[in-house]
């Protein structure tokens, strides 16, 4: 006996899996921290504000 896929089906549930994967990973996902000198940077902007 013949086994029929349902093809369309099988890549729409494939499809939602991989999107449902990719949407957690993206929640997960946490930036970068960097160690920023604020004051340097206040510092960067008066002196361009001054040229």
């Amino acid at each position: 006996m013949a086994i029929t896929r349902l093809k369309r089906k099988e890549r729409k549930n494939r499809a939602r899996a991989n999107n449902r994967v990719a949407r957690i990973k993206q929640l997960t996902k946490v930036p970068v921290i960097k160690n920023v000198d604020v004051e340097a940077i206040k510092a960067s902007f008066a002196a361009n504000a001054q040229n």
